[in-house]
């Protein structure tokens, strides 16, 4: 018979955010009158722009005639898209044959890890997003569960915590390995500033590292002063790949569009290009986004859908203003709750000391019904912490910011 994928039967515990939701289910069931909040997956929660929605459906619409009917596209995405993501977000920092569209960041990584292979040793901000860790776990470039039950082997844990202002000492990461690096950083919000990228950059060419570069969530930055993408910061091209979402600035977590930028200097240790490569990735293993969605995103750039996301990013972070203020008082205050929220990113990061992460989101469900998410998912270094999410209804949100406040720690 075929053996199982070893990958498989190395990860320890299953992906955190359907674990959540198995929880949620399971209080759900047994208190039926209880109205959930929830403040966990970062999933967007407000309809989609008029204008973006307009374009797919216009665009799916001429499907049903002959002059409007497409099949399929380049796998590459739609050229007219590639262009614009370059003109729009690159500025001369890439251009559209660097620009691979597709059905989001997440996939993105999956099919990086497939680029890379089993060979590569990885290093990864500690907490951060499951992916990185589990994807590697499953294509055997990390292998077993440590002893300690601190993480994988294989992987090289980069604490981001606030002692060292959530970025990472870099002098942990071996020579050639791939650095998984999240600006600003899911689940603990902090956006890294140009002299920290930079010190990335240089750390990464020094040592024959390539960083992947998650920009997923670059529209919550406001702080003009910091970087929005890797691309910015002076030798980069040679050192990064970057992905990329319209999932959080569109609302497209649904409708599942992305992309990445793999630049033409960055190079093999044999001096083949990473984007020959990761062109053949894309043409053997993916046949496109969709092509409605890729029209979505074409009106998401122009002037109207450019001034849509940017109100939908500000309602989210207005969102999180209020979590946090919320936190940073009464109860929460009294027990030594820190709250640490940027106002360049949707998440609400709070530690509550000698608490385990798993029970205080157990207490927080059951006093409050309201489902976060614990950090120790996202790592080691997130045990004691809680990640709130911005993303809901801001009726749902001051309604779970009033029962917040009358919690008791």
């Amino acid at each position: 018979m075929i053996t199982r994928n070893t990958g498989f039967a190395n990860l320890t515990a299953g992906y955190l955010f359907p674990e959540i939701a198995r929880r949620r289910r399971e209080y759900a069931a047994s208190h039926p009158d209880a109205r959930i909040i929830s403040l966990g997956i970062g999933n967007t929660t407000e309809p989609l722009s008029k204008h973006i929605a307009k374009a797919m459906s216009d665009y799916a619409l001429g499907l049903a005639t002959a002059a409007g009917y497409s099949g399929y596209g380049d796998e590459q995405g739609n050229s007219d898209l590639r262009k614009k993501i370059a003109e729009t977000f690159y500025k001369g920092m890439a251009d559209e044959s660097e620009v691979f569209v597709s059905d989001g960041a997440k996939c993105d990584i999956a099919r990086i890890q497939t680029l890379f292979g089993s060979h590569v040793k990885i290093a990864v901000q500690d907490p951060a997003y499951p992916v990185y860790v589990d994807g590697s776990v499953v294509t055997g470039a990390a292998s077993s569960a440590k002893a300690d039950g601190t993480g994988y082997e294989g992987v090289t844990y980069l604490p981001c915590i606030p002692e060292n202002n959530f970025f990472p000492d870099l002098s942990k990461i071996e020579d050639n390995t791939v650095i998984y690096f999240c600006s600003p950083n899911n689940p603990t919000g902090a956006a890294s500033t140009r002299e920290e990228l930079t010190k990335l950059v240089d750390f990464a060419n020094a040592h024959g590292c390539i960083i992947v570069y998650d920009a997923a969530y670059f529209a919550f930055i406001r702080d003009e002063k910091l970087p929005k993408t890797i691309f910015e910061i002076p030798g980069s091209r040679t050192c990064a790949i970057e992905v990329n979402s319209f999932s959080k600035p569109a609302g497209f977590t649904g409708v599942r569009l992305g992309w990445s930028v793999v630049p033409n200097d960055l190079k093999f240790a044999d001096g083949s290009l990473v984007n020959k490569d990761w062109n053949r990735v894309n043409t053997t293993l993916f046949n496109g986004a969709s092509n409605i969605a890729q029209a979505g995103g074409l009106a998401a750039l122009d002037e109207q859908g450019l001034k849509d996301m940017k109100e939908a990013v500000d309602y989210y972070l207005e969102n999180g203003r209020i979590i946090s203020e919320t936190l940073r008082g009464g109860e929460f205050k009294k027990a030594g709750v820190e709250v640490y929220f940027t106002g360049n990113g949707p998440y609400v990061w709070a530690k509550f000391p000698g608490r385990k992460s798993w029970e205080v989101f157990d207490l927080i469900l059951d006093k409050c019904n309201i489902v976060t998410t614990p950090g120790s998912g996202f790592g080691p270094a997130g045990e004691s912490f809680i990640r709130f999410s911005s993303f809901g209804h801001r009726a749902d949100i001051e309604e779970a910011c009033k029962r917040l406040s009358a919690l008791t720690l």
